[in-house]
């Protein structure tokens, strides 16, 4: 009994270990990856309490792609996550950063933000408000609810309850001649 019980200490101690060298040869290889790209990078540590507080196991690519999206407030496809990444000569592949983004966004880190079939981006701003996207740029900008008020038109059926309004309004920019 004596042996097994020392076993598992020795197996726990040595993962611990494993999982401090770890971290310590990752963080040190993401520090270098921070001088040759222009992109603002969240600290490592901000990130693993970030995922941890949302039950999401911190691996590799997760901490990677959570530095960057996490550094400050944006809207970002995967397409444009994935082109930051290889920037940074990142080694995440694009099925990784659909996976890690769908994960975010079911655990409630982002905010998925449909604009048509084939377009999707990703927010970090996590409370409600609503977007203005611009078609002819493709870039998504934030309107605070404050700004943009909408009344219910009818009433909901009985048993149902709303859980919240989004709402993208689609502009382009006029053509001067």
């Amino acid at each position: 009994m004596r042996h097994s019980q020392n076993c598992s200490l020795e197996a726990g101690v040595t993962l611990s270990l494993l999982y401090f060298w770890t971290t310590l040869i990752f963080c040190t290889n993401i520090q270098r990856m921070d001088t040759r790209n222009s992109y603002a990078l969240a600290p490592v540590a901000t990130i693993i309490d970030r995922l941890r507080k949302h039950d999401i196991t911190p691996t590799r690519q997760r901490l990677e792609i959570g530095r960057l999206l996490f550094a400050r407030a944006q809207h970002v496809s995967a397409n444009q996550l994935l082109a930051r990444l290889n920037a940074m000569q990142s080694s995440i592949s694009k099925a990784t950063v659909y996976n890690t983004l769908g994960l975010f966004a079911q655990k409630g880190l982002l905010r998925e933000i449909v604009i048509d079939p084939t377009r999707r981006f990703y927010d970090t701003t996590i409370t409600a408000h609503h977007h203005l996207y611009h078609a002819d740029t493709g870039e998504l900008e934030d309107i605070p609810l404050d700004k943009f008020d909408i009344a219910m038109p009818f009433e909901l059926p009985p048993g149902i309850q709303l859980d919240g309004i989004d709402v993208i309004i689609r502009v382009t920019r006029l053509m001067t001649s």
